[in-house]
């Protein structure tokens, strides 16, 4: 079994984590042999919790199964779908299975996505969720009843980068203070931005793993601008995916400069392209972090 992560948390090393989305179905070899490009890549795969609220297989599953064709997986936990029984008992079976590494968050509401009668739980958020993970390490569940055998977690937390969000920069140090062991952030297309987040929230001492979402599209770019909350697309960057020949690869120059003025800033880079990572790779040599 694979327990690194943690291990290079606490290294000088600049981390990469990418983001892979379990099948829609039972059949698993498509995004099996998508994760399989990120072999000696990556350092840990987040596994998404039906993300965007649209149905997957479950990202304990597809974690297992991630996890035996050899890759690290960071299990991706929301507060959206379960009470606090079925989380713990949803913990437990993770760490049973091998499972140790986990990204907690609160989840995207029902009716953004494909069963918009869904009714929401949010039982906790993801601040209480950290704390009760915590418990769980301790050897007891949320109640305060011993366990028989308790966990001991990688956990890690996800954050807005816009340093005018008091609100969620406030959330955060409370995520950090319950016990974060890491942060992953939203998409970085505004470096400066990025840097001013940095240094609001130098002091909380926590390894911070920026996120990127390479472009395809000038109509992708802008969509991000209109839609997508606390990022923002430099209009620089918008004349350069307007004027390009080929969008992609100007979207993957694009984001290798990125990552390479985030290895100044961040402890890491965390990939999630939109579809496959056949180009992350690719985007890795680009930006010197692999020779591949």
């Amino acid at each position: 079994m694979l327990f690194n992560f943690r291990e290079k948390l606490n290294s000088r090393k600049f981390l990469v984590t990418a983001e892979v989305s379990p099948p829609k179905g039972t059949r698993y070899s498509v995004p099996l042999e998508d994760a399989s490009h990120l072999k000696g890549l990556a350092d840990a795969l987040n596994v998404t919790d039906n993300q965007c609220s649209i149905m997957h297989m479950s990202s304990l599953a597809f974690s297992k199964l991630l996890l035996d064709a050899g890759h690290e997986p960071i299990m991706q936990l929301t507060c959206r779908d379960r009470n606090r029984i079925g989380l713990q008992s949803d913990l437990l079976g993770a760490y049973a299975l091998g499972i140790r590494n986990i990204c907690l968050m609160t989840g995207d509401f029902p009716s953004c996505g494909d069963h918009p009668g869904s009714k929401p739980v949010y039982d906790l958020d993801s601040v209480q969720l950290i704390e009760l993970v915590r418990k769980l390490d301790s050897g007891v569940d949320l109640a305060g009843n011993r366990l028989d055998g308790g966990t001991s977690f990688c956990a890690g937390a996800v954050s807005s980068i816009d340093p005018e969000k008091i609100i969620q920069l406030i959330k955060l140090e409370k995520k950090v203070r319950g016990g974060a062991d890491f942060i992953q952030t939203q998409a970085v297309y505004d470096v400066g931005m990025f840097e001013e987040f940095m240094e609001a929230v130098n002091h909380l001492e926590v390894p911070i793993i920026a996120g990127l979402i390479p472009l395809k599209s000038l109509g992708m770019a802008e969509y991000m601008n209109k839609n997508i909350s606390g990022i923002h697309v430099p209009e620089e960057i918008m004349l350069r995916m307007k004027d390009a020949s080929s969008p992609l690869e100007e979207g993957l120059s694009i984001a290798s400069e990125t990552i390479r003025e985030l290895t100044k800033l961040s402890r890491g880079v965390h990939i999630m392209p939109i579809g496959s990572h056949k180009n992350t790779p690719k985007l890795l040599s680009m930006a010197g972090i692999s020779e591949k």
